[in-house]
């Protein structure tokens, strides 16, 4: 679960069109060096339609995962825990590593629900977790938090 890195406020732009700051597009590509480093590729991304969340993925993904499939879905952008948690569970199975990218508060409550909570630091703009699963996403209802990354707890 990765929420989009830290963007702009412009005056008179669409949320949905909402761009990376400078700090946010050095955020995304800490991003894919962190999970490249973690050797996590993912086999499918789900994206929010939003230009803050496209960027995030562009970047996370372009040394990590290039070739990885992207899923614009229109469900993620302003979307609830449980209708995230809906879209993983339509996951075909034979995806063994997913990668969400959307907002808050959706995905910071997805992944406190998926993992009970635990060692919280929070879910600023650029903030990840890691979260395994031992049932296919079909049955997905709990998880283990592996890793929880903040752009600051990487210095």
């Amino acid at each position: 679960m990765l929420r989009h890195a830290k963007a702009a406020h412009t005056p008179g732009l669409a949320d949905r069109e909402r761009p990376l700051t400078g700090r946010g597009e050095g955020d995304a590509k800490r991003v894919g060096e962190t999970l490249q480093a973690l050797e996590l590729r993912p086999d499918l991304v789900l994206c929010s339609p939003s230009l803050r969340t496209r960027r995030t993925a562009e970047l996370a993904l372009a040394q990590l995962a290039p070739d990885a499939p992207v899923d614009f879905e229109h469900g993620i952008y302003q979307a609830y825990a449980d209708e995230l948690l809906e879209l993983v569970r339509r996951t075909d199975p034979g995806v063994r590593t997913l990668l969400l990218v959307g907002h808050n508060p959706g995905v910071h409550e997805l992944v406190m629900d998926l993992t009970g909570g635990e060692g919280d630091p929070g879910f600023p703009p650029g903030a990840f977790a890691v979260i395994e699963a031992a049932v296919p996403w079909a049955e997905l209802e709990t998880g283990r938090a592996v890793t929880l990354w903040t752009p600051k707890s990487a210095g």
